[in-house]
């Protein structure tokens, strides 16, 4: 999506609009306000990344104006995103899942020009979407499909063990924190 709206408006007053459009949304309880530049965050958490999508429809929304089909594509992919977090499903439900499916599939092919191999047959996450439903329907939901558990082992077994370390041939002395 970012670079559709480089392509659009240009890479530096793309990346000014949308840190501008996303500080201006107005302040909710529970909503995160970003105050910072974010298209300067080099990597989110998933509970940055939860925060963000809140609020991103009304963020890009007026970015988007004559090309309502991007527009489509983004809120087909927010509605799979936030109706797969869901702890159950009903019948119901995994129609609301299919119909964004359907609106991913049909829009997906605006954003091939901004790969660099015009595909997107081999990016696993848009790939793993199309099983979601099935799985759901094994399993009886989609929790812990999630990378939050795994960000969490991160955070204790990684940074932590660096942070003990003295920065110098740290790796070693990583591996002897997570021993003891």
């Amino acid at each position: 999506m970012v670079d559709f709206l480089k392509d659009i408006y240009g890479a530096e007053k793309a990346l000014e609009l949308i840190d501008e459009r996303f500080f201006a949304l107005p302040r909710f309880s529970d909503i995160r306000h970003f105050d910072d530049k974010l298209t300067q965050v080099k990597q989110w958490t998933g509970s940055e990344y939860n925060d963000m999508l809140k609020v991103w429809l009304a963020g890009l929304a007026p970015l988007l104006k004559g090309h309502p089909n991007h527009l489509k594509f983004l809120k087909s992919v927010t509605d799979f995103i936030l109706v797969a977090g869901y702890h159950s499903h009903t019948e119901t439900t995994l129609r609301y899942l299919q119909d964004a499916l359907h609106g991913i599939s049909r829009n997906i092919h605006l954003f091939l020009p901004y790969r660099h191999n015009q595909s997107i047959s081999k990016i696993p996450k848009i790939h793993s979407l199309f099983h979601y439903i099935e799985c759901i329907k094994e399993k009886g939901s989609a929790d812990n499909s999630d990378t939050e558990v795994s960000e969490a082992a991160h955070q204790n077994l990684i940074k932590d063990g660096y942070r003990a370390s003295n920065k110098v041939d740290y790796i070693p002395q990583m591996l002897r924190w997570e021993t003891r």
